[in-house]
């Protein structure tokens, strides 16, 4: 068993931190809002630290799961971030969504401190991180993937090496860069099924099967037909995700038009209300005869 930093306890960052403390690692966490930290403490035991920096400290293995590019750079550089208090041969695991840019980046300071870096982004929403069922996207050299990957496993469906530090995270921006395309379809779908007068429900069971069927249809088909959007990934979180997509796409000079019709379609989500929606609301773009 290894002694392990989790920085971040957001709703992915909180149950993966568990599933390290129930396979028997010495779990250290971090939250910027303390109630956090002592929230995990008392139901999974462990330490908690005041700083990032502090967390890290003696670690074999520390991992952060946070918003985006500036909140990684604040827990990672400076005094109070990760980087100043790992020893050199410990490794650094990113579960951020962040750019490959600030991965890249991250990895040259790492490795000048003689710290290891892997970017694993992950995929499988609120649900894969509370089952332990995540898939897990990593960027690195094979000997950083090969000491993190089993460590990873207290809370991963699948993980893959896909070559070096950034690949991680271009990965991950293929994946919603599909999924944008997957929910407006599904949208689009549960809208006309509702609107021609179909049992929406029925009908999605009955391509559920076949060449329609999906994650995003078996999961949150049923919770589209009845207008709930309560469930994982937030808009907001999908806005900054795409953001990221697009920006990456201009300089690889990639054509993504339906990924940039989307984030305009949930620009309007947001402007009804829906930041905190999931991404299935995209629905609530669409008239349906049932409202």
């Amino acid at each position: 068993m290894s002694k392990v930093a989790f920085i971040g306890l957001g709703v992915m960052g909180y149950p993966m931190a568990g599933h390290l403390a129930a396979q028997g690692h010495q779990v250290c966490v971090y939250n910027r809002t303390m109630t956090k930290s002592e929230s995990w403490q008392g139901q999974y035991g462990g330490h908690l630290a005041i700083s990032p920096s502090a967390a890290a400290l003696e670690a074999d293995f520390v991992f952060t799961c946070v918003g985006n590019d500036d909140d990684l750079c604040s827990v990672v550089y400076g005094d109070q971030g990760v980087l100043s208090g790992m020893a050199a041969g410990s490794v650094l695991i990113d579960h951020t969504t962040a750019s490959a840019q600030v991965a890249r980046e991250i990895a040259v300071i790492a490795a000048q401190r003689g710290v290891g870096f892997v970017d694993a982004p992950v995929s499988g929403g609120q649900a894969g991180a509370e089952n332990g069922a995540l898939a897990i996207m990593c960027g690195g050299n094979d000997e950083d993937y090969q000491r993190a990957q089993p460590i990873m496993q207290a809370y991963a469906k699948t993980t893959t090496h896909l070559g070096p530090v950034g690949n991680g995270q271009l990965t991950k921006m293929v994946n919603q860069i599909c999924i944008a395309g997957l929910v407006q379809g599904l949208a689009e779908g549960v809208a006309f099924a509702i609107n021609a007068g179909l049992d929406a429900k029925q009908a999605l069971g009955a391509i559920g099967g076949g060449a329609a069927g999906s994650w995003q249809m078996h999961n949150r088909g049923e919770t589209m037909v009845d207008d709930e959007f309560e469930f994982g990934f937030a808009v907001d979180w999908m806005r900054k995700d795409l953001g990221i997509c697009i920006t990456e796409a201009q300089s690889n000079g990639s054509q993504i038009p339906v990924a940039q019709m989307v984030d305009d379609f949930y620009e309007q989500v947001q402007a009804r209300g829906g930041n905190r929606w999931d991404t299935s609301s995209l629905l609530r773009r669409l008239p349906r005869k049932d409202r």
